[in-house]
Formats: C-alpha cells, structure tokens, sequence
C-alpha cells in the first residue's frame, strides 16, 4: 500500500540577531579595554608581534562591540564574555563619553604645537611615522588632560610646561616607554597632564619642555571654574 507522502515543512528561517551590546557602536572606552588586553597577551607571549600589530590595525578599523570581541576571543582575559565595567572618571577628567581628538600618523608626520585648546582626551597612533604633541604654549580648558599613546615602530613625543603636573603608565615590547619629570614638585594648581601608552618596536616619550612655564595658573582655574 502507498504511503502517502508528506513534503517536510521548511526549517523555519532564523530569526534576526536581537539587538544585544555585541551590536552596539564600540567606544573609546571599550576600544582601549581590548587594546589593554591584546598588549597584557603580547607580553605573556600568548600573542606574537606580528599578530599583535594585525589585531592592532583592525582595532581602529572595526565598529562594533562584537567586533572588537572577536579579537581577543581566544585571550584568557575574555574567556568569560563578561566585560568589566567601564571605570569611573576621575575627578577633573571629561566623562567617558566626552569628545576625544585623534591624532594618526602612518608612514608620516603629525603635530599639535603652539597656541592651541586640548580637549581632556586626546589618542595618539603612529605606524612608522612620527606624532609630536607639544602642550607648552596650550590653553588647559580642565585640570586633568589625559594622552593615550600607541606607537607601532614609530615615535610619540608628548611635551608639557615644567610646572604641570605629568603622570605616565606604559609598557614597550622590544620599544621605549618613558615619562620623565614624574614626583617633581609643581604647582598645586597645576593642570595634570596623564600619559598612558605601548609601545611595540616604537617609542614613546613625555617630557617637560625646558624653559616653559604656565602663569597665573589660579586665576587661569578660577577663570574656568567660574
């Protein structure tokens, strides 16, 4: 006797992703979380420079959180999907979310210098190439300026007036991190200028400039905190 044939209904089509943070626009804040963690494998020989510097580059070319994810899927520090949340601003500093200048330099040169508005956060990349960003004749608009620098065999040179307050925390792989000046006695209202960086066969250096002074820096404070 002749079953009668049934046509198999069709799989039915899956069901578009639901809006979740993988979808969202990446953020400055979550782009430095995995740049922290890519640079963390790098030193603990899980990652080698060569995939270091791919992952570097897409990065910055990514929009996405997931994106960015996917980068370090295979890193101890993202095994449990959960990402940290993102630190409290500091006292001073613009909020997370504030505006922040980029300055790219790749096979080429670029600089800040002169008479010029910094914004509280500033990112410095060099590929091969040369970045200066000169803040001794700059009008600090806050009392914390912040500068994250990474430098893949290029050169970041970051320089302030001898007076204010400069922080560094860095690292270099086969490269040069350094802040010079830290601890010296300044002036307590003195802005404060934070240096964070890594740099990979590169070289990054903050400094005072010699012979560069803030005046009047309570009226200057007093001026914009008013």
């Amino acid at each position: 006797m002749d079953m009668e044939k049934h046509t198999a209904a069709p799989d039915p089509a899956p069901a578009a992703p639901a809006a979740g943070p993988a979808g969202l626009r990446a953020s400055d804040a979550d782009r430095d979380r995995i740049a922290q963690i890519l640079s963390d494998a790098l030193a603990e020989g899980r990652l080698t420079s060569e995939e270091h510097s791919e992952r570097l580059d897409t990065l910055y070319a990514v929009k996405t959180v997931g994106e960015l994810d996917l980068l370090v899927r295979d890193l101890p520090a993202a095994a449990g999907g959960h990402r940290p949340a993102e630190p409290a601003a500091p006292v001073g500093a613009a909020a997370a979310g504030g505006p922040v200048e980029t300055v790219v330099a790749v096979f080429s040169s670029s600089a800040r210098k002169g008479r010029w508005r910094p914004g509280a956060r500033t990112r410095a990349v060099s590929v091969m190439g040369d970045i200066t960003i000169d803040l001794s004749e700059a009008v600090f608009e806050q009392q914390v300026t912040e500068i994250t620098a990474t430098s893949v065999l290029g050169n970041v040179e970051v320089l302030v007036p001898e007076n204010v307050t400069l922080r560094g925390y860095g690292s270099g792989v086969l490269g040069n991190f350094e802040v010079r000046g830290e601890g010296v006695a300044t002036d307590p209202q003195a802005p404060v200028v934070i240096v964070r960086g890594f740099a990979l066969l590169g070289n990054i250096e903050a400094r005072p400039k010699r012979g560069s002074r803030l005046v009047d820096l309570a009226a200057r404070l007093r001026k914009h905190l008013d």
